[in-house]
């Protein structure tokens, strides 16, 4: 009875596994752990102060809690933390088993500070929470999956307010990018499908701006690009050297930023265009004045991606989801442009599918590297949202085809085509 009471089961189902009522359940259980705290007087004179010190944390794991009093981490325990009037934790999954505290609230009142800060980057959560004060250990991510969840998951392991997404995630976007974008270009990371929508919605986020002469959109934390004279990153990074000549790279970044102020990550990111270079002092200029290209160093490879030891055939493991549907490029890591040798921006390499016309596109550029024409493919191979495929890409030739991944038992578009198959023509009904 106590293993299972520990495992989460209720009174009323152990009673009837042991064909007793709930009552006597109850009973027994009150007795056992009056047994065993006698037992651990015995050998453990102080083991209430102990668990009572521990416990006042937001959140303790049990491993902790057989740790401080120098035992196995056996089931058993729990009696004795339950005398100490301790709990497990709520949260807004509900309660958190294998923690424990004896302040039920506090945890769930630590996690509702990080969401605060959102919205997140996937980077960014284990700091907020932890400068939030939630302990270490706590399953984050489960928790922030979870349907009760205030956050939900956005692009590239980011998160969102559950009821501010979209406006959340343009944000996000804006500020990995750096620089102002139309509305068109933020209709994929928000998954908002209409135009007007967008810009109603940025209209009414005091945290967005509107361009006058460009229509483009900003954030409003980044001073003076209501004035620039340039229409991205890019161009003010060729401008100030064209007019200043070779710089060091951090001066060249600070002059850039007094122009069109944008993060250090875009600047970086500026590096890799492909009318810039290095000269041999180890400054920044102009490949059109004899500056050396500078190539992106390589990328940590994903566990999405592969290739053969020859380095011919590369695989790239993608999920249908919405904006593959609606014919967006999807983004990728740019391990795949490294090793393809598309180290510099913009650049573009064509494969070809048997039976298409219409070709893969992998576009390399400043900021990222994407595929395109993935929805005609993923749609004559049958799948749909949520199903998995493996794109081919052969380097000695040029070509590509894609694969359906989904285990048959799981897979969406199997079941949709058997219940299909399977309903008499009418419908159920007839």
């Amino acid at each position: 009875m106590i293993e299972a009471r520990a495992a989460g089961e209720r009174l009323g189902d152990i009673g009837q596994e042991h064909e007793v009522s709930r009552e006597r359940v109850r009973q027994l259980l009150l007795k056992a752990q009056e047994h065993l705290c006698v037992v651990a007087d015995a050998f453990v004179d102080d083991w209430r102060d102990r668990l009572t010190t521990l416990t006042e944390r937001s959140a303790v794991l049990h491993s902790e809690v057989a740790g401080v009093l120098g035992v196995g981490d056996q089931v058993g325990l729990e009696l004795l933390v339950e005398a100490v009037g301790a709990e497990h934790p709520l949260t807004w999954a509900g309660r958190l088993d294998g923690w424990w505290t004896r302040d039920p609230g506090a945890l769930e009142g630590l996690l509702r500070r990080g969401v605060e800060e959102a919205p997140l980057r996937g980077e960014d959560v284990a700091v907020t929470f932890s400068a939030a004060g939630v302990p270490d250990k706590v399953p984050l991510l489960d928790l922030l999956g979870h349907p009760n969840s205030p956050l939900v998951p956005g692009f590239d392991g980011t998160w969102l307010r559950r009821r501010a997404r979209g406006r959340d995630a343009a944000y996000l976007y804006l500020l990995a990018k750096g620089e102002p974008c139309q509305a068109e270009e933020l209709l994929e990371p928000t998954g908002i499908e209409r135009k007007p929508t967008v810009t109603e919605a940025l209209r009414r986020d005091e945290r967005f701006v509107q361009l006058r002469l460009e229509g483009k959109w900003a954030l409003a934390e980044w001073p003076h690009l209501n004035v620039t004279p340039y229409p991205n990153a890019v161009e003010a990074f060729v401008a100030v050297l064209t007019e200043l000549g070779p710089l060091p790279k951090d001066a060249l970044f600070v002059k850039v930023g007094e122009r069109y102020p944008v993060t250090l990550w875009r600047l970086q990111q500026c590096l890799l265009d492909d009318r810039v270079g290095k000269t041999e002092d180890g400054s920044i200029d102009l490949v059109a004045r004899g500056a050396t290209p500078i190539e992106e160093s390589e990328p940590a490879r994903p566990a999405t991606m592969a290739a053969d030891p020859a380095g011919n055939v590369f695989g790239v493991r993608l999920t249908v989801d919405k904006d593959l549907l609606r014919g967006s490029g999807v983004i990728v890591s740019s391990w795949l442009t490294w090793q393809l040798g598309m180290r510099q921006a913009p650049m573009v390499r064509t494969f070809a599918m048997a039976g298409n016309p219409t070709p893969i596109v992998l576009k390399r550029a400043t900021s990222a590297a994407q595929l395109s024409s993935l929805r005609v493919l993923a749609k004559e191979k049958g799948m749909v949202g949520g199903c998995e495929f493996v794109l081919f890409l052969r380097t000695d030739d040029s070509t590509a085809r894609i694969e359906h991944a989904c285990a048959t038992q799981t897979c969406r578009a199997v079941a949709g085509s058997s219940a299909s198959e399977a309903e008499p023509p009418g419908g159920s009904g007839t």
